[in-house]
């Protein structure tokens, strides 16, 4: 999996429509190779986007759990523990 895409379920406040939005760039850009795509495929890569971004709402959305909601802090710390020893050298 790509590091930059982060799990967004079962988070404590929920994932945001923002947060959503651009895991579903993230992913369109992994999968289709392009950061920003020409003019000529501008509007499929926007499509894909925005069906990509509903697909993952709907997800989130019908997922059930019996977990406690993750806290975003204290999550976000162990990723950047993580990051400092990985480059650690």
């Amino acid at each position: 999996m790509c590091r930059n895409i982060r799990s967004l379920h079962n988070y404590e406040p929920p994932a945001a429509d923002s947060e959503v939005a651009d895991a579903a760039l993230q992913y369109v850009r992994k999968i289709s190779g392009f950061t920003k795509p020409s003019q000529a495929n501008a509007e499929a890569f926007d499509r894909a986007v925005q069906e990509i971004t509903l697909a993952t709402r709907r997800l989130l959305d019908g997922l059930v759990t019996q977990a406690p909601p993750k806290n975003r802090e204290v999550e976000a710390a162990k990723r950047r523990e993580r990051a400092r020893e990985r480059f650690a050298a």
